[in-house]
C-alpha cells in the first residue's frame, strides 16, 4: 500500500509539473512580446497559493486538472465600437452572453495597456504564444520517452524461461490455465514443455536444429513445425541439458500489424514457455520513429474519443460491463496507475519505464487534444489567428481595407458549449476511473 500511495503522489506531482510547463509555454512568450499577464494558476477551483511578483499573480489551485494565464484584451472590440467601450443595447442571451464578455475583456485594459493587448499581436506572435503550451506537452513527451528508450531501453525477450504454461491453449482458456484440480481443461493437454520438464530460469540453448541466441529465432521454428518430434537443449545449473519433446499443434487467432485479432486462425507448433526480458538501449535515433508511431496511435483515439466515451457509458457504467482497456481515462484514473506501476513485483527498472511511459503518452496526448481547433482549446484561438491573418492577406493582395482583428467574442457561445460537454465527459471518466477501474493485474 505504501508504494502504490508513493506512485500516486508522484504521478500527481508528473500531471502538476506537466500543467506548469504547458502554462509557462504560454507565459514565457506573452511577457516576451509585451503582453500583460495579470495571473498564472496551475489548477483550476479554491485557491491554494499565490503570490504577485510584478504584475503577475502566480498561484497553485485545489483541483489539477488544468491550469490557465490571463492575458489582458484577448477578446477585441466589436466591429463598429470605439475602442475602448462595447456597445450595451443588445438583445436576445447569446448577444448579451458575448457583450458581458467583451465587456469583462475590455475592463481588465489599464490605462497605458492599449497597445499590450493580445488581440493587438501579429499574427504570428498570437501563435507562437497559444501554440507555446502544447508544444511544451511534446518537448517534454520527447524527453520522458528519450529517457525510457535512451536512458533505460525496450523490453527484449531473451532464451532465459520464465514461466512454464501448464496446459495447451483453447478458445475457452486462451492462457493456459489448468482447472482448480491442476488438470488440463477439455480439449487441452500438458504443453510439451511440462512434459519435458523445462524449468524456470532455464536457458533455452537450441530447439532442434536452431541454435540462437535469439527468442524469436527459436520461436519462430517452433510455430512453423508443429506435431514434430526433436530435442530442446538448455543450461541448467551450469551444465547443458538435453530434454526430447514433440511441438504441439494448437490452433491460435492471427493478428494484425496492431495487436489486434483479425477473427481468423491459424494451426501452429507451440512449446509452453514465456521468455525472461531484459531491457535494451536504444540509439537517439530511435525517438523519432518510436514518437511516429505513439503519435498516430494516439491520433487515432482522440479520433474515436466520442465513440469510446459513448461505450464507457452505455456498456461499463450502465451495462455494467468490463472496462477496456483502451478506455478513456481521467487523471484520477492515470493517477491511480501510476500508483499500480510503483506496486507491482517487477524489477525497479521495469516500474520507472513504465511510469515514464504513461507521463510520456499523456503529455503526447494533451499536446494532440490542444491542437484541436475548437475554443476553448489552444488550438481554436490558433485557428482564430490563422483566419485572421489569412483574410488579411487576402485583402492585402485584393487592395481592400485592413478587415482588423477577427471577433473571436462571436463565438463564445461554442466555447462555453465544448466547455460544459468537456466537464460533463470529465465527470463521466471520473467517476468510471472511481467505480470500475482500469487496472495493470
Amino acid at each position: 500500500m505504501g508504494l502504490e500511495i508513493l506512485g500516486i503522489v508522484l504521478f500527481v506531482l508528473l500531471i502538476g509539473a506537466s500543467i506548469a510547463l504547458h502554462e509557462i509555454g504560454h507565459l514565457v512568450p506573452a511577457k516576451k512580446f509585451g503582453v500583460r499577464v495579470t495571473d498564472y494558476m496551475v489548477g483550476f477551483g479554491p485557491t491554494i497559493w499565490s503570490k504577485v511578483r510584478g504584475e503577475t499573480r502566480y498561484g497553485l489551485k485545489a483541483i489539477p486538472v488544468g491550469g490557465y494565464i490571463r492575458m489582458i484584451g484577448m477578446l477585441p472590440p466589436g466591429k463598429d465600437d470605439p475602442e475602448g467601450t462595447a456597445r450595451t443595447m443588445n438583445t436576445g442571451r447569446f448577444a448579451a452572453m458575448v457583450a458581458q464578455a467583451r465587456q469583462q475583456s475590455l475592463e481588465e485594459i489599464e490605462p497605458g495597456d492599449e497597445n499590450r493587448v493580445f488581440y493587438k499581436l501579429p499574427v504570428h506572435k498570437r501563435l507562437i504564444i497559444m501554440l507555446g503550451g502544447p508544444f511544451m506537452n511534446l518537448l517534454l513527451a520527447v524527453l520522458l520517452f528519450g529517457v525510457v528508450l535512451v536512458g533505460i531501453g525496450l523490453p527484449q525477450p531473451t532464451t532465459a524461461v520464465n514461466s512454464v504454461v501448464p496446459c495447451t491453449p483453447t478458445v475457452e482458456q486462451p492462457t493456459g490455465d489448468p482447472l482448480p484440480s491442476g488438470a488440463c481443461p477439455a480439449g487441452s493437454l500438458p504443453t510439451p514443455a511440462a512434459e519435458a520438464g523445462l524449468l524456470a530460469d532455464d536457458v533455452i540453448v537450441s530447439v532442434g536444429p536452431i541454435a540462437s541466441s535469439s527468442w524469436d529465432d527459436l520461436t519462430e521454428w517452433i510455430r512453423a513445425n508443429p506435431g514434430r518430434s526433436t530435442q530442446v537443449v538448455v543450461e541448467r545449473d551450469g551444465g547443458q541439458v538435453s530434454l526430447p519433446l514433440v511441438v504441439a499443434d494448437v490452433e491460435r487467432p492471427v493478428y494484425d500489424e496492431n495487436g489486434e485479432p483479425t477473427g481468423a486462425s491459424e494451426q501452429v507448433g507451440f512449446l509452453g514457455v514465456s521468455p525472461q526480458f531484459e531491457y535494451s538501449p536504444q540509439p537517439v535515433t530511435a525517438i523519432p520513429g518510436y514518437m511516429w508511431d505513439i503519435t498516430y496511435r494516439s491520433a487515432a483515439a482522440l479520433v474515436s474519443l466520442p465513440v469510446r466515451v459513448f461505450e464507457l457509458v452505455d456498456e461499463t457504467l450502465i451495462g455494467g460491463g468490463e472496462r477496456s482497456l483502451d478506455s478513456p481515462v481521467s487523471v484520477v484514473g492515470a493517477s491511480r496507475l501510476g500508483g499500480e506501476i510503483a506496486a507491482m513485483e517487477q524489477p525497479v527498472t521495469s516500474k520507472v519505464a513504465t511510469f515514464l511511459g504513461l507521463a510520456a503518452s499523456l503529455n503526447l496526448f494533451l499536446f494532440l487534444f490542444n491542437l484541436l481547433p475548437i475554443l476553448p482549446l489552444d488550438g481554436g484561438h490558433a485557428a482564430g489567428a490563422l483566419y485572421e491573418g489569412i483574410r488579411r492577406t487576402v485583402a492585402r493582395v485584393r487592395g481592400k481595407p485592413d478587415p482588423g482583428p477577427v471577433d473571436t467574442a462571436k463565438l463564445l457561445p461554442v466555447a462555453y458549449v465544448v466547455a460544459g460537454v468537456l466537464i460533463v465527459v470529465g465527470v463521466v471518466v471520473i467517476w468510471a476511473d472511481l467505480v470500475k477501474p482500469i487496472t495493470l493485474s
